[in-house]
């Protein structure tokens, strides 16, 4: 089986230098780029099945690679590497296209499940056209696509399965660790405060359609009611 592609941009040469020796001895395949102006010129060259960008680069940033990478490619997975750690910069980061966000200081290990966490629930690659009715709108979770009348939204590879995640326990209460897990594999408190963003941005997707609501159950989890 052919090795896993991955494009990691870090300008950091030490850090880097480890972060690619370490994915390569899991039988990895790293470009490693080094300035972010050149990344998406790399991207288009080696089409990989996945990319660890960090955010501060030099050249181009790397909310602003995501935002390219996603012009061209909806499904590929993208992990954000960063220092910073300021809800404003998680947002960000899931509105340029990231399906995922570790801090620095992190353990190769963590890295490599959450790599691997997208890689296992990541983009089909042969789409086949599947509607499913949540109220008024049309969810097509193999495009990453919701629909309502004539407009059309396209969803982040998380937003799309979370919103499966609690389309299939509809009108069920559904544990907020259960989510989680689902999602990120794990359930640390950065993850919890990356789900508030999502429920927030699909309570806000949903909104045009009153018989649709996702329900906060306190110190539990959510209730995603259709009726």
């Amino acid at each position: 089986m052919a090795a896993t592609k991955v494009l990691y941009v870090e300008d950091e040469p030490f850090l880097g230098q480890i972060v690619k020796e370490s994915l390569e001895s899991r039988n990895f395949k790293v470009v490693m780029v080094v300035d972010g102006a050149k990344a998406i010129a790399y991207f288009n060259e080696h089409k990989p099945d996945i990319c660890v960008l960090d955010v501060m680069l030099p050249g181009k940033d790397g909310f602003t690679i995501a935002r390219e990478i996603r012009q061209v490619d909806q499904d590929v997975p993208i992990i954000f590497v960063t220092a910073r750690n300021q809800t404003e910069d998680v947002v960000k980061g899931f509105t340029s296209g990231g399906n995922d966000y570790i801090r620095k200081p992190f353990s190769m290990e963590e890295l490599i499940v959450r790599v691997n966490n997208l890689l296992k629930s990541g983009p089909r690659k042969e789409k086949v056209q599947e509607t499913i009715m949540i109220g008024k709108y049309e969810f097509l979770p193999l495009l990453y696509e919701l629909r309502l009348e004539k407009t059309s939204r396209k969803l982040s590879h998380r937003e799309s399965t979370l919103l499966t995640v609690l389309n299939e326990n509809k009108n069920q209460i559904i544990l907020r660790k259960d989510i989680l897990m689902k999602l990120w594999g794990d359930d640390s408190f950065f993850n919890s405060r990356n789900l508030d963003v999502y429920i927030t941005k699909l309570r806000d997707y949903l909104k045009e359609d009153t018989s649709v609501s996702v329900i906060t159950i306190k110190g539990i989890g959510y209730q995603f009611t259709v009726v």
